[in-house]
């Protein structure tokens, strides 16, 4: 092959990738938010090392294959050569190289891209202020939706975040039914969000735009649909979007919730103008429903060794992952319970429906 058909050959092979790449969005290596760029030069480091030797392998192999060709006689024919330390040294030390860059590199960026680690910076060029207050956000992973709460302002939103620019943000993240994936590719990486578990994500958001947040983890028929809109605001945007969500008259209860957790498909945006205290907490230890036991109070019957019949009894009576809602109306079901927790703050009084002791903490 000719040294002009290589470089046909090289012209039209880029031409093509330009033109299958021009509609991508390549979102993670140009981000809005300074981890998710930091994200991005990780992959561009990370590749660009394993270039250094992908490349001159298949270029040699291509050199070798057309060079010791059948055809071209002038070839130096050598089958009894079999070593060469110089090769050798140049073979393994290459690669060993490369490994021990890309281990440092990743120890380096797993340490300081931790999602559980508070930010220190707004960019590469500017630290975090001493006396800034980060923004708190509490993210629920319903079917198939997306539940925000605004502990600080006492609103929510389904489907919908907002967040100011170049204000850190603390997102406590759980899982009402099934594990599910939270992922806004121009913010941060994704972060895995787990019923019963509390998981962390922290971020900063650089420039103001309307971007895409998704679930990135399959979890049932409206995965597909389980996308959500974010918002980068300036401070008197984001101070007008706080205010317009708590005009909504809609108030996010704990029965409510419990509406909102069956699944559904395709929902849209909405606003929670207030929302009950202490909502996160429950939803995170499976007890919203104020007739089910705690996770945080059956793991510390547990850690005291538990009731032994009673608590087979009550586990029966109190599985998350089955009966998704248990029998209001009979009375049997709490006789342990109410022997060991005390009466809920929020717990339903009323004629027709008796005190409930599920969403209570242990009694002294």
């Amino acid at each position: 092959m000719s040294a002009r058909s290589l470089r046909l050959a090289a012209t039209l092979c880029l031409t093509a990738l330009s033109a299958l790449l021009s509609g991508c969005n390549l979102v993670t290596l140009d981000a809005a938010g300074d981890i998710a760029r930091q994200q991005g030069d990780l992959i561009v480091v990370s590749t660009v090392l394993m270039l250094l030797i992908v490349v001159p392998v298949m270029a040699l192999t291509s050199w070798f294959a057309w060079h010791y060709r059948a055809s071209n006689r002038r070839a130096t024919y050598a089958p009894e050569w079999n070593h060469s330390t110089q090769l050798e040294l140049v073979i393994w030390s290459a690669p060993l190289l490369i490994i021990i860059a890309l281990g440092a590199v990743t120890w380096i960026s797993t340490h300081t891209l931790d999602p559980f680690r508070k930010l220190d910076r707004l960019d590469a060029t500017r630290a975090v202020p001493a006396d800034v207050q980060p923004l708190k956000v509490q993210v629920v992973a319903l079917d198939w939706k997306w539940l925000f709460i605004y502990p600080d302002y006492g609103i929510a939103t389904v489907n919908e975040l907002a967040a100011p620019v170049d204000v850190p943000i603390e997102f406590q993240l759980t899982s009402s039914t099934v594990m599910n994936t939270f992922y806004v590719p121009t913010l941060a990486g994704m972060i895995y969000t787990m019923p019963a578990m509390d998981t962390r994500l922290h971020a900063v958001i650089n420039q103001a735009g309307d971007y895409e947040g998704m679930s990135a983890h399959y979890s049932g028929a409206g995965f597909s649909h389980m996308r959500f809109r974010f918002k980068g605001l300036d401070g008197a945007a984001f101070d007008q979007w706080v205010a317009q969500v708590r005009a909504a008259p809609a108030e996010l209860s704990r029965e409510e919730y419990l509406k909102l957790e069956r699944p559904s498909e395709k929902e849209p945006a909405r606003h929670y103008g207030k929302v009950v205290a202490g909502l996160y907490d429950a939803a995170l230890n499976l007890c919203v429903d104020p007739t089910k036991m705690c996770m945080r109070d059956m793991m510390a019957i547990d850690a005291r060794g538990g009731l032994g019949l009673a608590n087979v009894y009550n586990v029966a009576q109190l599985r998350y992952d089955a009966d998704r809602r248990r029998d209001r109306a009979a009375p049997t079901p709490d006789r342990y319970v109410t022997a060991l927790c005390t009466v809920a703050p929020d717990a339903y009084q009323s004629p027709v429906d008796p005190p409930r002791y599920g969403g209570a903490r242990l009694a002294p």
